[in-house]
């Protein structure tokens, strides 16, 4: 079993192990029944002392993570017939670079009728059958387009596209310093892959989204947690820790955070561009809901304000109008763009010109105007949401509003086991994404996620009641 042991760093070896070792158990990697290797097979593989992984163990067995016996071994608790599987396959033995994989664990695998874990928009709000007009119009008129690979840095006239789209939110540079990517997820996945190597220093809120979570935890970075708060990611925490350890990469979705939905003050994007300059790191900048503001217009983009090439910025628009399309446009320049787009060239040889050439009538003629009623639509479920909330959510949960995006973040009460709620709720066919897969290491946390958008509204007003009834009903059962 490989796991990245990050010598000389703050977190003592024991609880690396237990951290990893219960990302994979959660994450679903680690099937339950599962046997994990003993003592000795695994302090000889990672090169520490007996004592060390005996820690660990118990770590996780405290946890009940684990089960352990006596003369048989350690075991992931909670197999499906209550007993240890002695019967592993070779698979099991064998060895992966996975430290955890939430996103696919939290994201695929619920199949419920009231969603609230997938942060998405329901298909009636997004121009699918507008796009699928052109697809089908580009598959008769150019078939060509499937039998071609697309450029590696991205169709031209789309980036044309996006440049005069990212100019107008305040970002000026040429299409050349612009490539298209298979949304977000590869954007973040091409920077890691680039520039993040094993014992690496990253620095993100916390919470923060999973899927970069599981990026960067996948190349081995020593992920450093920042607090926010109301202005989003707390500056001067940060300062104090790049004093102490200098970070090769700061991650950041300051627009309608995800999950938190807070957003970075305007004074607090200065400063982080400035801390950036003066440690020499990159900042990578992941705007998926800047253009889905309630009220005002949110501050600029941090790359409108970088003159010297430390931001990264990746803007997402497959989420907004055609999630199966998977399209987004990263904004780099110089040497770092050009290692960028070498990145992407060997991991999928450019992405598919057909669904480049699909979305790009509309996002050149018909984007803004199609975001604004998209706003004005998410604004009223937000709202909807919001008093039912008011109405029916059990004392002790609190949350605050967002401003735009398509979360709600609940905060329940210490004595609230979310892993039971959890169980209670997907036996009534609800989801929510727990708090803890929202941060680096096996962190507990009193947070919930629930998306108001992924369903259609009265629908949405049906679980959400249903939920909160069930909370509700669980809280008292506890005596809260």
């Amino acid at each position: 079993m490989h796991i990245d042991i990050l010598r000389g760093t703050a977190v003592a070896l024991p609880q690396q192990i237990s951290d990893t070792l219960a990302q994979r158990i959660t994450s679903g990697l680690l099937a339950p029944g599962s046997r994990l290797p003993s003592v000795r097979t695994l302090a000889a593989s990672l090169a520490v002392s007996q004592m060390t992984v005996s820690k660990a163990y118990a770590e996780l067995e405290k946890r009940g993570h684990i089960v352990c016996s006596q003369g048989r071994g350690c075991f992931v608790a909670e197999s499906a017939k209550g007993q240890p599987d002695g019967s592993a396959s070779w698979q099991a033995g064998y060895d992966d670079y996975l430290p955890r994989a939430q996103l696919w664990r939290n994201f695929d695998s619920l199949k419920v009728k009231y969603p609230f874990h997938l942060a998405a928009i329901h298909h009636e709000l997004l121009p699918l059958a507008e796009i699928g007009r052109t697809m089908s119009r580009l598959v008769t008129e150019q078939p060509e387009l499937m039998g071609t690979y697309g450029n590696f840095q991205g169709d031209q006239e789309l980036r044309e596209v996006m440049r005069t789209h990212l100019q107008a939110r305040g970002i000026t540079l040429p299409s050349t310093e612009l490539m298209i990517t298979s949304g977000t997820q590869q954007g973040i996945d091409l920077v890691a892959r680039t520039f993040v190597g094993p014992g690496d220093t990253v620095y993100m809120e916390a919470p923060s989204y999973t899927g970069a979570i599981d990026v960067f935890a996948g190349r081995g970075a020593e992920i450093i947690p920042v607090p926010t708060d109301r202005e989003g990611m707390r500056l001067d925490v940060l300062t104090r820790l790049c004093d102490r350890r200098k970070p090769k990469l700061i991650y950041t979705i300051p627009t309608f955070q995800n999950p938190s939905g807070v957003t970075l003050s305007m004074a607090r994007r200065q400063r982080l561009l400035e801390l950036a300059r003066s440690y020499g790191c990159l900042i990578v900048e992941d705007d998926p809901f800047s253009d889905l503001y309630f009220r005002h217009s949110p501050p600029p983009p941090i790359k409108s304000l970088d003159r010297d090439g430390h931001v990264v910025y990746i803007k997402s628009f497959s989420k907004v109008i055609a999630p199966g399309c998977r399209i987004a446009c990263v904004a780099g320049s110089g040497d770092i763009l050009s290692r960028l787009i070498a990145a992407k060239s060997a991991s999928d040889l450019g992405s598919p010109l057909l669904t480049q050439r699909a979305v790009l009538p509309f996002i050149a003629r018909k984007y803004d105007v199609y975001a604004a009623g998209l706003r004005t639509a998410l604004r009223g479920r937000m709202e909807q949401a919001a008093q039912l909330l008011k109405q029916y959510a059990p004392p002790g949960v609190s949350w605050s509003l967002p401003e735009g995006g398509l979360n709600l973040w609940l905060k329940l009460p210490p004595c609230a086991n979310i892993g039971k709620l959890h169980t209670l709720a997907e036996a009534e066919s609800i989801s929510f994404l727990p708090g803890e897969v929202c941060h680096a290491g096996d962190q507990e946390s009193r947070h919930i996620r629930l998306c108001y958008s992924q369903m259609e509204e009265a629908e949405m007003l049906q679980g959400l009641r249903r939920f909160m009834e069930l909370l509700d009903s669980y809280l008292r059962s506890l005596q809260c």
